[in-house]
């Protein structure tokens, strides 16, 4: 197995553990009923943004449509592009990110009727063409086979961050180009399946939104992870999106009459340490705290923001004269 060539910034590893502060934060359970509302609303975005990326001209109203067994007047291309994805999705659950055989499926259900190989990987030379011509030429087709069997290798066996594992296999998979067409789409849908595994939240956060609203910021992340040969920038820059996404607030649109409900919470083993100072000692400040229990300030600073939001922990007078109560009852 050869690992694909990439580099970890220390912006990246900063940004992974925002992202898994934030996925807890936002971790939400909504009943079955109103989840599956949900996950139609966002698979009406998801389909129109990733087709849209690919010159499908259908708005989310019509795609709308389509998925509601309306009839709407378009080409007869974009419409089955829209129908095809619409199977995809539907079985989104059922597919397995790390089995390569899953990817081939996908892929013949999302071309089926638009390309003659669909689910199959190509028999010849292809290349990817911007406005000033050839920006990247595909490996030879004779090592497409081999090059996703070690991709897929990779992605299952590495243990590397599962954020840094989805953006690679993204970027490896365009660089590849297994696919004589419909490349985009399918890789874009592959890290939304491979980030579902990381937290079943990535379903309605997906990656396909995400690149429609930073289009030429993608395109030129992928152009630069070429340049250097490595996807360190493309890594970069996904990890932005996500963060981004998450710290915005609009990544989950909830239906009306759909209700949010925060499953309960228990202190982390450095919550519960750092409850059991402040019951010993109200007046300790968070320097003291770091010393303490050997993490930076601002990490202190981060696990007393949790526990106030849980309601564990509170702050009565100013911060020079003031004390913390402990309102968490089981330690």
């Amino acid at each position: 197995m050869t690992n694909p060539p990439f580099t970890v910034s220390a912006d990246a590893i900063n940004k992974i553990a925002e992202i898994s502060a934030l996925l807890e934060r936002h971790n939400i359970a909504i009943e079955r009923e109103q989840e599956l509302k949900l996950r139609k609303a966002n698979r009406v975005k998801t389909i129109h943004s990733s087709l849209a990326i690919e010159g499908n001209t259908l708005s989310e109203e019509e795609v709308r449509d389509i998925i509601n067994g309306k009839q709407v007047i378009a080409p007869i291309r974009q419409i089955r592009e829209v129908k095809n994805a619409i199977r995809v999705y539907d079985i989104f659950h059922q597919l397995n990110p790390f089995s390569e055989k899953d990817l081939l499926k996908a892929h013949g259900i999302m071309m089926e009727a638009l390309s003659d190989d669909a689910g199959r990987y190509r028999r010849g030379g292809v290349g990817v063409f911007g406005d000033t011509g050839l920006v990247h030429m595909a490996p030879p087709f004779q090592r497409v086979s081999e090059l996703m069997d070690n991709l897929f290798c990779w992605l299952k066996k590495s243990q590397d961050h599962l954020l840094i594992r989805s953006c690679v296999f993204h970027y490896e998979f365009e660089f590849i180009h297994p696919f004589s067409d419909g490349n985009g789409r399918t890789g874009r849908l592959w890290q939304s399946l491979i980030l579902g595994r990381l937290n079943p939240l990535f379903e309605h956060l997906p990656v396909e939104n995400m690149v429609y609203a930073n289009q030429q910021a993608y395109y030129d992340a992928i152009a630069l992870s070429t340049a250097e040969g490595q996807s360190g920038p493309f890594i970069d820059f996904m990890l932005n999106e996500i963060l981004k996404t998450l710290e915005t607030g609009t990544r989950i649109k909830v239906p009306k009459k759909v209700t949010q409900k925060v499953p309960k919470k228990v202190p982390q083993k450095s919550e519960i340490t750092l409850l059991h100072l402040l019951q010993d000692n109200p007046r300790l400040t968070r320097v003291e705290l770091a010393e303490k229990i050997g993490i930076s300030e601002s990490g202190v600073k981060k696990i007393i923001l949790r526990m106030k939001e849980c309601g564990w922990l509170e702050r009565k007078g100013d911060n020079r004269n003031g004390y913390w109560v402990v309102r968490y009852k089981n330690l």
